[in-house]
């Protein structure tokens, strides 16, 4: 029965497939995020030696079900169940950051992020989330490093996600030349990568490059639903280009599919 429901949520994790995710990511829809958060991955192993570990797998399955559901409060009872059996388990504090992230709790997602951390220091998935979170919070200088750890982790099954949140980050930083080369080593490894896209759109709109910046834009709408950001940065690209109706069109779209957050499009340089 564990080693079936080891499996299991090796089966799950291969089926996330959700808005702006990467192959076995997990990234909240329809939520404010320019990176990737990662949900845990596992290897299948079975320890009949050691229960308490494998009620925590259990528990922590059932927990990341119930979050792609959107039942967080279920996803919460089942990750702090888990914590309960293994006091130490990454995942399930990983997961209780991304709940917290969900909610709008962002100082509490750090804090969880940095305790799976600490409790795999190694880990690409731990690495990856607690630097997205880094840079998604000021902190962006601190988050590079952690980056390129998660890619040197062999059993880190995303590198794509963190490459490019590493280049998203570099943008932020106003690295331009080092987030575009981040971020072509990211659509290497998955070329339909939406943070990799996103960003990639907004580096060639900076420069100027604006074909090759409209060329991004529409194939990161491609992949994923799009946030009001994705729709202000298309906005941009095709004033940039002269096609005013198109430009139209995607402030129509931030209208239609994000009343409660639509505002003025800039004309101006996009921000990061």
């Amino acid at each position: 029965m564990p080693l079936r429901r080891t499996l299991v949520v090796v089966g799950l994790l291969a089926m996330v497939a959700i808005v702006g995710c990467s192959r076995l990511t997990f990234v909240k829809p329809r939520f404010k995020s320019d990176f990737h958060s990662t949900a845990p991955d596992y290897a299948v192993r079975d320890d009949p030696r050691d229960a308490q570990r494998i009620m925590a797998i259990d528990q922590v399955a059932v927990a990341q079900q119930a979050m792609q559901a959107g039942r967080l409060d279920e996803a919460e009872v089942h990750a702090r169940a888990a914590l309960k059996a293994d006091p130490k388990s990454s995942d399930a504090y990983t997961l209780l950051a991304m709940i917290r992230d969900h909610s709008g709790r962002t100082a509490e997602a750090g804090e969880l992020y940095a305790k799976a951390l600490a409790f795999a220091p190694t880990r690409g998935v731990a690495l990856n989330n607690y630097g997205a979170w880094l840079c998604s919070n000021g902190r962006a200088a601190e988050s590079i490093p952690l980056f390129k750890r998660a890619v040197a982790d062999p059993g880190y099954s995303t590198p794509a996600a963190a490459v490019a949140n590493a280049g998203s980050c570099e943008l932020k930083l106003g690295q331009d030349a080092l987030a575009a080369a981040y971020l072509a080593q990211a659509l290497q490894l998955d070329p339909q990568n939406p943070v990799g896209l996103e960003a990639m759109a907004e580096s060639r709109y900076r420069a100027g490059q604006y074909m090759e910046a409209r060329a991004f834009s529409e194939r990161r709408l491609a992949v994923a639903p799009p946030s009001v950001k994705v729709l202000q940065l298309a906005s941009q690209i095709e004033q940039k280009l002269g096609d005013t109706a198109a430009a139209a069109r995607y402030v129509q779209r931030i209208a239609t599919e994000f009343p409660q957050q639509q505002r003025a499009v800039p004309t101006g340089d996009a921000s990061h």
